[in-house]
């Protein structure tokens, strides 16, 4: 995985942390977007822990960079990024998560949570902190639901799901694992994976946590009072 962040002390902690587990290693480091650029096209790394404030090219940027240079709608290319900010109610959050992060997390995550999103967000299987991502959603969502180029295209693709997928597709933007899905719907695990995978695929949603920001945009689901 790959560390990005301008605070060296940041990534020296963030770097012990990580490589300290069997199953994780860093691979490349950066102190700001455009060197992420530059480190990420010579290393491959499955997970990028991006910061949202950097100079010279910041996380926003870099995360779309990134993704579309590997394609943004392609979950077999690229690294999963997770950014990582001070704010959970934060609109550079979200739009980090706009251009394709797979979630965010706050600086101060206790290590055991910051080590469960990575590998979380690794198999691609839940969403993260789903509480967290829903609380900065609520916040925003104004700004998601205003008219766009993008609003036709999703709601269009959210009108061409089966009745079964739409049920799949309403538990996944309230932030339920597949596991979850499966037991209130009564179905295998292995056939709800098979039914987020064409969700996905319809919505043209690198990720879980792309497929719920299309929710808010389109009305499926809607902030909380």
């Amino acid at each position: 995985m790959a560390l990005v962040d301008d605070q060296q002390l940041v990534r020296g902690g963030l770097k012990m942390l990580i490589n300290s587990q069997p199953d994780l290693e860093v691979v490349a480091e950066a102190g700001n977007g455009r060197e992420a650029l530059a480190s990420l096209a010579a290393a491959s790394a499955d997970v990028v822990l991006m910061d949202v404030r950097m100079p010279d090219m910041d996380g926003i940027e870099a995360t779309g960079k990134l993704l579309g240079r590997a394609g943004a709608t392609d979950t077999a290319q690229g690294p999963k990024v997770v950014v990582l900010t001070t704010f959970d109610l934060d609109e550079y959050a979200l739009a980090a998560i706009q251009a394709g992060a797979s979630g965010f997390l706050l600086k101060d995550a206790p290590p055991e949570e910051l080590l469960a999103a990575i590998r979380t967000v690794h198999r691609g299987d839940a969403v993260i902190a789903p509480s967290t991502t829903r609380r900065l959603l609520d916040h925003v969502a104004p700004l998601l639901r205003a008219p766009g180029p993008e609003t036709g295209r999703h709601t269009a693709a959210v009108d061409s799901l089966t009745p079964r997928e739409r049920e799949v597709f309403l538990l996944i933007a309230q932030g339920l694992s597949n596991p979850e899905i499966a037991a209130q719907l009564y179905l295998s695990e292995a056939t709800v994976k098979t039914h987020v995978g064409h969700i996905l695929a319809k919505l043209g949603a690198r990720d879980r946590v792309q497929a719920v920001v299309i929710a808010y945009e389109t009305g499926i689901v809607t902030p909380v009072p």
